[in-house]
């Protein structure tokens, strides 16, 4: 058996589609061929997992008539897949699984898509992990897990004991990374003056170090913090390039993890690292990870979620009202509790 598997375009929902990504190679197990569809940068965050047997990397350009999707297409017909699983809700992937030849195209049917698709999967108002593993059922696999699972490459690990040796970070279990952006949109930000505070405490009272994430579009954020916190102990890859298998292995190496509900929340899921996130704009429910050392926290105030990438009320109460001492109280209970577990 020959699969196509369209893979989803955010990184958090990428990280959320392992699970049924883990069913789909156990479905064609060691004799069958699992092909993953997909952005370029979907394939750097699977960097180092096992499951696929061939990538086909697609980016739209609409500016050269989509000639990237025209030559995915051209070698994902040849592959001749038997079968393509859809983790995507686009009609553009519902046209590429149509074109390319397979038999069976199993995946959400949104309106037009509808007539694209072979077997048509309900969209039951389930957590994310849910819904892709409901698209893997639906295709045939077993039961499986809903355990988020990462990998990272050599080449990563080498970059990350680059950014220990310049930063002097300590190697026994006293980092805590912080990400404090994400590319949804400035909702979803925790102040930066917020971060610094959480930081200068977790330095001072506990004799803990940290470091800041930060994708291009962040490097600013991340020095606002490490000035604001003042202390030799919390430093940032804001002067570094900052691949996305750097942040999964600065992540993997770490204490604790404390984040926005973005990307590289999931990195530190997968690598079962205690993780704390806030929420703003988006609701928890929605990315709910079945994960035991993650904790959750929103204000849930009237006006969240909003959904939206800009505050549309202009105040951002959702996350600058979100005080050092609540999101600090967390943290440490956080630590204790990971502990306790590890004990």
């Amino acid at each position: 058996m020959r699969v196509a598997v369209f893979l989803p375009n955010w990184i958090g929902d990428v990280v959320m589609a392992t699970p049924a990504i883990r069913a789909l190679r156990k479905l064609v197990g060691d004799e069958g061929q699992l092909i993953g569809v997909m952005r370029p940068y979907v394939a750097e965050t699977l960097m180092g997992t096992p499951w696929l047997d061939e990538e086909i990397l697609y980016k739209p350009d609409a500016s050269s008539n989509d000639l990237k999707t025209r030559a995915a297409m051209a070698k994902l017909r040849s592959a001749r897949p038997d079968v393509a699983v859809l983790l995507t809700n686009s009609l553009r992937t519902g046209w590429m699984a149509w074109g390319s030849g397979a038999r069976e195209r199993i995946g959400t049917a949104r309106k037009l898509r509808r007539w694209l698709m072979t077997t048509h999967v309900a969209e039951p108002n389930v957590p994310t992990i849910d819904a892709y593993l409901n698209v893997a059922y639906a295709a045939g696999c077993g039961v499986e897990p809903p355990r988020l699972e990462l990998g990272t490459a050599d080449e990563d690990e080498t970059a990350a004991d680059a950014v220990w040796r310049v930063l002097n970070l300590p190697v026994n279990n006293r980092v805590v990374v912080f990400n404090s952006g994400g590319a949804f949109g400035a909702a979803k930000h925790w102040p930066a003056e917020h971060f610094a505070g959480l930081a200068r405490r977790l330095a001072h009272e506990h004799n803990l170090h940290v470091l800041v994430n930060c994708g291009p579009a962040e490097r600013d954020i991340a020095r606002t913090i490490v000035a604001g916190a003042d202390d030799r102990r919390v430093v940032s890859l804001a002067d570094f390039d900052v691949p996305l298998g750097l942040t999964k292995a600065c992540i993997k190496r770490s204490r604790l993890l404390v984040t926005t509900d973005s990307g590289p929340r999931f990195f530190g899921i997968a690598f079962g690292k205690p993780v704390v996130t806030l929420f703003g704009p988006t609701p928890a429910s929605l990315t709910t990870t079945h994960y035991d050392l993650e904790t959750t926290l929103s204000l849930d105030l009237d006006c969240q979620p909003c959904m939206q990438r800009v505050c549309p009320l202009g105040h951002h109460a959702c996350m600058r009202d979100l005080t050092v001492e609540q999101v600090y109280t967390k943290v440490v209970a956080s630590l204790a509790r990971s502990q306790s577990v590890a004990a």
